[in-house]
């Protein structure tokens, strides 16, 4: 094994994790990124509403005393190692390097999503949304419907949230039945079509986010399989990185082996609760 080859192998490795970090997407787009950030914590900014009032001639001004208020996202320490036999006889194996690039970005992926699924469960448990919507909306005990796609474009648009940039996280089972309601799938209601290549893609203003079962928890299930489902505006959340998502390999003389890591700093926190509603389906 030569250790010579380390640069080679490097950027190669990086190459093809960024690649496949960028390929998978997932939540990074979808909320408001502040990158470069020094130290464990990051203050986002929200600034509060205004009210106009009224002016007699020659009368001094008042001023809106618009408040500003900081919440804090707290930022965690993420690796993604794995000890792998990329060299062999001093010469790379590409395939090795891709299969790998592709396990360690998912695993920073869905990390990164995670950070986000969970600064929306706090803010729910705090109550910081707009509105919440029951599991009886739609019918007793229901799963993801239209009638609840309704009420949470509701509580946004009662909070005056744009109408572009909202996005919603659901479950497998949630789409399921979301795709078994005609308002959905017929084209006298959706002009989409979803039935075309079975999947919903935006309905109701809402981009569709599907967050599969993993290991990492992903969206909540609690007492009674009621599923915490979320619908946000991009910029109701904030994501800031210490260390963005970066690769290194190393050589490490013990192991005789080569140590491929994924390294990420980040942490997320709900910036505006009005730009937030949890939606509760019960997946019984």
């Amino acid at each position: 094994m030569s250790i010579s080859l380390s640069a080679v192998a490097a950027e190669e490795f990086d190459t093809e994790v960024k690649h496949a970090y960028q390929g998978m997407g997932g939540l990074k787009s979808t909320v408001t990124v502040r990158s470069g950030v020094t130290g464990s914590t990051y203050h986002f900014r929200k600034m509060g509403k205004g009210l106009a009032n009224t002016k007699s001639t020659s009368e001094d001004v008042t001023p809106m005393n618009v408040a500003h208020t900081k919440p804090q996202a707290v930022l965690e320490n993420w690796n993604a190692p794995e000890y792998t036999d990329i060299f062999d006889d001093a010469e790379v194996n590409f395939d090795e390097v891709r299969e790998l690039s592709e396990t360690i970005a998912g695993a920073i992926g869905r990390r990164e999503d995670q950070l986000i699924i969970d600064a929306c469960d706090v803010a729910a448990a705090a109550t910081n949304y707009a509105g919440s919507v029951p599991t009886s909306v739609g019918g007793a005990n229901s799963n993801l419907l239209t009638a609840k796609l309704r009420r949470a474009s509701r509580f946004l648009n009662d909070k005056g949230v744009p109408n572009s940039g909202r996005h919603i996280l659901v479950s497998a089972l949630g789409l399921e039945s979301m795709l078994g309601t005609e308002e959905a799938t017929s084209s006298d209601f959706n002009t989409i079509r979803a039935l075309v290549n079975g999947e919903l893609n935006t309905f109701v203003g809402f981009q569709f986010h599907i967050v599969e079962e993993r290991d990492e928890v992903g969206l909540d299930i609690t007492t009674g399989d009621v599923r915490h489902c979320y619908a946000y505006h991009d910029k109701a959340i904030g994501l800031a990185q210490g260390i963005a998502f970066r690769t290194e390999v190393n050589y490490v003389p013990q192991k005789t082996s080569w140590l491929a890591n994924g390294i990420l700093k980040a942490g997320a926190v709900v910036r505006d609760g009005d730009g937030l509603v949890e939606v509760l389906c019960d997946e019984t």
